[in-house]
């Protein structure tokens, strides 16, 4: 029997817990983000603020600039909780549900006998009566299908408000539904491969998925393996309750000798946030909270811990904020035994929001080449090299 697969989307979902605190910014346009005179980001912004063309992780000062009247909102926190709220709804339906971030998830309700339409109605009727908070919802045989299919019906909806949308592509029609959408809208179809895939003239899914899979090995190797399936609307993958579970990442190190130089514990931390980092992107995580550990001669351990604007797992990033952690604890000249690292608040996937995407992934491209050099060769084969004034 064919899966049956929601994929649930809260809908501008900063926005409308805010919009709850403060219910006058209902219907204006308005974005959670930072300061614009500190260069913040729109982090998530109304769908009245999406007509002027705001968007999410555009700078806060352009989004003023397009739209003058646009109401700045700073983060108000305790989303995370409101998210823990909807995600025990969902578990009510089926212990099948698969976070993937703080207001997205998988459901897998093949067991369930109502169909996929009824089921999503259901939901997000109960989730806008019970929490106040609109979504969006796709359901297909996969998960692949679910998440385009609620993609897609979002962009359809009106501008000026919560799409609220709900869309079903029934088992057997996946190719049909993929075909008209543009290669964009593939997993695993970034900028430049579209441009590829463009040089070849496929502009379309449909397109892509009248090459033979040979054909696409050919012109992108494994990936075009990957390519051929998914556009005919093939994924096996499982709805993972677990994947996600994992609280924090940090990393460790108890000198032999108590330690008083402060250029050593310095060198030690950017070690261990290095390592923190490499677990960060294998293990597919990025974390909001940085934390430092710090034990004396005396045994006496201190922490403390800074949360970021946004969740990364980049290593510079990380590493600054552990240094500056370090510098206003540590006393020049106390004696160390222990110093530690780490990064909580995690959640799925790299969502850092950048100013500079082009500089940024070049930067991300030549961290990925690191840690595949120091995985094949050792750790100290080669790493990044510090500026003598940071030192």
């Amino acid at each position: 029997m064919p899966r049956k697969i929601l994929h649930l989307d809260l809908d501008a979902f900063f926005c409308a817990v805010e919009a709850q605190r403060n219910p006058d910014l209902e219907g204006k346009a308005f974005a959670v983000g930072g300061s614009p005179d500190r260069r913040g980001v729109v982090s998530s912004c109304s769908y009245p603020a999406r007509a002027f063309g705001v968007h999410s992780a555009m700078p806060m000062s352009q989004a003023l600039r397009i739209c003058p009247h646009l109401i700045v909102v700073p983060h108000g926190g305790g989303y995370g909780q409101v998210s823990q709220k909807v995600m025990a709804r969902l578990r009510e339906l089926t212990p099948l549900v698969q976070q993937i971030s703080v207001d997205e998830a998988f459901l897998d309700v093949s067991d369930l006998p109502d169909p996929l339409s009824d089921m999503a109605r259901t939901l997000q009727a109960r989730i806008q009566q019970e929490l106040g908070l609109p979504c969006s919802l796709g359901g297909a045989t996969n998960k692949l299908i679910a998440k385009i299919a609620n993609t897609v019906g979002k962009s359809q909806a009106r501008a000026s408000d919560y799409p609220r949308a709900i869309t079903i592509v029934p088992a057997g029609q996946e190719a049909a539904f993929l075909a008209p959408l543009p290669v964009r809208e593939l997993w695993g179809v970034g900028p430049k491969t579209a441009e590829r895939l463009h040089t070849l003239g496929i502009h379309t899914i449909g397109e892509l998925a009248a090459m033979s899979q040979k054909e696409l090995m050919r012109h992108f190797g494994q990936h075009g393996y990957d390519l051929a399936r998914r556009a005919r609307g093939i994924d096996k993958r499982p709805v993972e309750p677990n994947r996600g579970a994992a609280k924090s990442i940090s990393n460790e190190t108890t000198f032999a000798h108590d330690v008083q130089d402060g250029r050593i514990l310095r060198n030690t931390l950017r070690r261990l946030t290095a390592n923190v980092a490499k677990s960060l992107r294998r293990k597919g995580y990025a974390g909001r909270t940085v934390r430092l550990k710090l034990r004396l001669s005396d045994f006496t351990t201190l922490s403390r811990q800074s949360t970021l604007p946004q969740a990364t797992d980049d290593e510079r990033i990380i590493t600054q904020a552990v240094l500056e952690l370090f510098d206003a604890l540590w006393q020049s000249g106390q004696p160390v035994r222990l110093l530690g690292a780490g990064v909580s608040n995690l959640q799925k996937g790299w969502v850092q929001l950048k100013l500079w995407e082009e500089k940024e992934d070049r930067l991300r491209k030549l961290q990925s080449t690191l840690d595949t050099l120091q995985e094949k060769y050792g750790e100290t084969i080669i790493h990044r090299g510090v500026d003598e004034r940071e030192r």
